[in-house]
């Protein structure tokens, strides 16, 4: 499966499940290198992020912290120490918009792991749940990689883990040899380099509502980019939700009201650097909301896409940041 000779450098797809969905890489192979080797590599690093902190494990890291006594400190490997401090840093920053303990509202609402069912919960249960949140109680201790699970406190890593899964593989892939690559875990992606002949890794943010796997379809997309050594991710209400009486509950549970966000934002879409940090801010502007979101994202400069219901229509905000990304890397809708 190595390149051989001459030959010129073609891009080669490689994919793999992780996380209940699938990761695929688009790249090109370095001369002396094999594309089997790197999807094994690639799909030991996404593995290690599933055995680290899936809530859907039983025996992975987070569910050894999440079953763990009150008042005990527990040794956490290195990956898991550095999202679980990135994501009580962005609960701090966001007033507990982002709260990583948000599991057990979560759980209650049936978006966790196992089977549940999708019914609006009683209030008595709600406010039982919400007493078990508070990312300000749990603790960490940087010098000996640990953290104080301080009874109760169930972390939930869902809003993060696939954008830190990605930029896990490009590491990987970085590290191998591989300068030109387009990582997607599940619309969580990250580009570097560009295609063999100096076109652009593209990516295309969907309409609210688009079937999935239609991305190809141009009815289907709202807008498409040129992505080159970012990161993109894009969240929504429209995947993830169930209806009871008639409502739509969304599986973005706001851990300040201990219910489902209840606003207009369809969609919000992220460019950053990292993978991690555009992953996480979706799930915070959806909860803070548009205007408020939208402020959080442009007081700290970041790159910001929200898409509002208006009746039956869409209208996009964005920030000052993402418009400047536009000029420069919005490319034509495809035909068809």
């Amino acid at each position: 499966m190595s390149l051989a000779g001459c030959a010129a450098p073609q891009v080669t797809t490689l994919r793999g499940p992780t996380m209940g969905t699938t990761w695929t890489v688009k790249l090109v192979v370095p001369r002396g290198a094999d594309a089997g080797d790197l999807e094994r590599g690639i799909q030991r690093e996404v593995d290690r992020v599933v055995a680290q902190m899936s809530t859907y494990e039983p025996d992975s890291d987070l569910s050894r912290f999440n079953r763990a006594p009150g008042g005990t400190w527990q040794d956490l490997p290195p990956e898991f120490f550095d999202v679980l401090e990135h994501a009580l840093a962005l609960a701090r920053d966001s007033g507990g918009a982002y709260d990583p303990t948000v599991g057990p509202l979560v759980n209650l609402w049936g978006f966790g792991p196992g089977k549940r069912e999708h019914r609006v919960p009683p209030a008595a249960d709600i406010d039982a749940a919400r007493a078990r949140l508070g990312w300000d109680r749990i603790r960490l201790d940087r010098e000996h990689r640990r953290a104080l699970q301080p009874g109760g406190v169930y972390v939930d890593l869902s809003a993060i883990a696939k954008g830190f899964g990605t930029d896990q593989v490009a590491r990987y892939l970085e590290r191998s040899g591989v300068a030109d690559y387009l990582v997607d875990i599940s619309g969580e992606l990250r580009a570097r380099g560009a295609r063999p002949r100096g076109e652009p890794w593209t990516v295309a943010i969907e309409k609210p509502g688009a079937a999935p796997g239609a991305a190809e379809r141009a009815d289907q997309l709202w807008r498409v980019l040129a992505l080159k050594d970012r990161s993109i991710a894009t969240s929504g209400d429209y995947r993830h939700f169930f209806e009871d009486a008639g409502r739509s509950y969304s599986h973005h549970i706001d851990p300040r009201t201990g219910r489902p966000v209840d606003h207009r934002i369809a969609s919000v879409t992220t460019v950053a650097g990292d993978c991690m940090q555009a992953d996480a801010m979706g799930t915070t502007i959806m909860v803070l909301g548009p205007e408020a979101g939208l402020a959080f994202a442009q007081a700290r400069g970041l790159a910001v896409l929200v898409l509002l219901h208006d009746g039956d229509r869409l209208v996009e905000r964005m920030t000052p940041a993402f418009a400047a990304l536009l000029s420069e890397s919005a490319l034509p809708m495809p035909s068809g």
